[in-house]
């Protein structure tokens, strides 16, 4: 399993290691990813997404996983996101129009 955000697509970075004598050795610093399940209200359903500590407050800031699919662009979004995202809109676009 990688080790990406699949909502904000915060990935793994490389730097270095540095000791009181100054040398440096390489290292990873990898994301704080927790396995969350996220209410959708659109579709009534949860989801069960890996997630990264700042991608969760970043949901949470936004209003929900619903308003944050809606407002991020499908580049950072992993697939399955953006197939969410895809239903998400279909959804709201749905609600919206006036029923005849």
């Amino acid at each position: 399993m990688s080790r990406i955000c699949e909502l904000t697509g915060k990935g793994r970075m490389v730097g270095n290691n540095v000791s009181h004598a100054n040398n440096k050795t390489k290292r990873t610093f990898l994301p704080n990813l927790q396995n969350v399940t996220l209410m959708s209200d659109a579709l009534g359903t949860s989801v069960k997404l890996r997630v990264s500590a700042h991608g969760l407050r970043s949901v949470e800031h936004v209003g929900g996983l619903d308003n944050w699919l809606v407002k991020t662009t499908n580049d950072k979004l992993s697939l399955r996101c953006r197939r969410l995202k895809r239903d998400v809109s279909k959804k709201l676009v749905a609600a919206q129009a006036p029923a005849a």
